[in-house]
């Protein structure tokens, strides 16, 4: 019996060793599917977002003299917005800052466009143009939902991958740490509110 004892001790550990190997395989396999179903959320709301401002562009374009800048602006930075893709199981933070700075891009210029709507009495009585206004307000708040929820996926697979002992074995398998969507440039600054004048 005692001839078989490291044996037996070998195999428990070696079982142990698989079994602990195993398990953690699986738990950061099924946190990275997390990430990716909420990363899917995030480019589903952002194309919803690119589509609706598409409708919004051209209704824009029926109303006369409109502002060509403006207009061309909206869409050089929604043809940019459109153009960057991302695999969340090989995402970077540069690619990830890259993406969140093209969709700010978007997101200023379509502000700008909706400031200079204010000068056009025809497209703000235009219904078509008011229910893509606030189809586009319910939108960002969507969009504002799917980031925050594809963060809270990334924590508990960053904190799976980056705990001790685990780190040893997300290194030896290829999980490495994930980056968080961070505000877009410029979000700390306050608002400018353009005063208006009602005296008209």
């Amino acid at each position: 019996m005692k001839k078989f004892l490291p044996w037996i001790i070998i195999g428990i550990l070696v079982f142990g060793l698989y079994s602990w190997g195993k398990g953690f395989n699986n738990t950061a396999v099924r946190l990275d599917e997390s990430v990716k179903e909420a990363w899917g959320n995030v480019q589903t709301s952002y194309q919803r977002r690119n589509d609706l401002i598409g409708n919004l562009v051209n209704t824009v374009k029926s109303a006369a003299n409109f502002e060509k800048s403006t207009l061309e602006a909206v869409i050089n930075a929604r043809a940019k917005a459109t153009s960057i893709s991302i695999d969340p199981s090989k995402v970077t933070p540069e690619q990830l800052a890259q993406y969140n700075q093209v969709q700010g891009g978007l997101s200023g210029a379509l502000k700008s466009l909706l400031v200079t709507v204010e000068r056009y009495p025809e497209l703000k009585a235009n219904q078509n143009f008011l229910k893509l206004q606030d189809e586009l307000t319910s939108t960002e708040n969507t969009i504002q939902t799917a980031r925050t929820r594809f963060n809270e996926a990334i924590r508990p697979f960053n904190n799976h991958v980056r705990q001790f002992p685990g780190s040893i074995l997300a290194g030896i398998l290829n999980f490495d740490e994930k980056p968080y969507f961070d505000a877009e440039l410029g979000a700390e600054k306050p608002v400018e509110v353009e005063e208006m004048n009602f005296n008209n």
